[in-house]
């Protein structure tokens, strides 16, 4: 019997996934810190499908394919621009081998650094960066897209509109920096609307920011749109003022870390940063 759909699943009640792939697997060596390029699906191929598995047996409806940051631009600065095409394959395939029948498979777009706002030769560069990466993914059988880590809500619309060629379910999430707003300047409740309206089937929030600073947000969302959100905050605690994101996950002020937190060099448990849609 077929896989019920990301789409089909929200309708029944809340779905629960994975995240944090690329911090949990810098801890013990298999990616670079910097960076965080996702080599480790062709390089360390069995580190990637542990995680996966230890995902799926804490309860993980869907997998994400490790494709964050898989582009041609940001490959070409670790020199394995060459590398796009076995890296997103091989992040699919591994996925799809731990999922099985029991989880989906998300394909994965990321935040691109090549978008500047106003420009059209950037979003021109941006669509092709994407369309390269869907293409595999899809290619491979990835049960919805993911696109997610967006500070402009220019190039989250972007990945919305190159994802809804692909014919599969969509959903992006933005994240805000030092501000309760995207880089234009545009509000969590704006930002959602807009997403909704650009056909965007799950919107929502991720990265940067803890659950404490991140539900705010959510709220604001849930207020101004009706359909499926996505909720996806760092593993760990972020800080009130300044910026939200600390240098380190080991240099967090002791005030806004919890008192079991390890020292630096110590091991820690895989981080449980998990999507909600409800």
């Amino acid at each position: 019997m077929a896989k019920k759909g990301i789409l089909e699943r929200l309708k029944e009640g809340p779905v629960l996934g994975d995240g944090g792939y690329l911090l949990e697997l810098e801890k013990p060596g298999w990616v670079r810190p910097g960076p965080f390029t996702p080599e480790v699906a062709i390089v360390y191929p069995n580190a990637l499908r542990e995680l996966h598995i230890e995902f799926r047996e804490a309860g993980a409806e869907v997998l994400q394919a490790l494709t964050f940051y898989a582009s041609r631009d940001k490959l070409a600065t670790v020199g394995l621009e060459g590398r796009v095409e076995d890296i997103n394959r091989s992040a699919v395939r591994v996925a799809k081998e731990v999922a099985g029948d029991q989880c989906l498979v998300a394909g994965n777009l990321s935040l691109t650094w090549m978008y500047e706002h106003g420009s059209g030769s950037a979003a021109d560069r941006v669509r092709e960066t994407f369309d390269e990466q869907l293409k595999i993914q899809c290619d491979e059988g990835v049960d919805f897209i993911i696109g997610e880590t967006f500070s402009w809500l220019g190039e989250a619309l972007l990945a919305v509109e190159r994802a809804k060629k692909t014919g599969l379910p969509v959903m992006v999430t933005i994240c805000f920096e030092n501000k309760d707003e995207t880089a234009e300047g545009t509000s969590a409740a704006d930002a959602a609307k807009t997403l909704v309206d650009a056909g965007a089937d799950i919107v929502g929030m991720n990265c940067l920011r803890s659950p404490e600073h991140t539900l705010p947000s959510m709220e604001k969302m849930r207020e101004a749109v009706d359909g499926y959100l996505a909720c996806q905050p760092v593993g760990y605690r972020t800080p009130t003022s300044a910026s939200l994101r600390p240098s380190s996950r080991y240099a967090i002020p002791p005030a806004t870390c919890p008192a079991h937190a390890p020292s630096p060099g110590h091991a820690q448990p895989p981080t449980r940063n998990k999507i909600q849609c409800s």
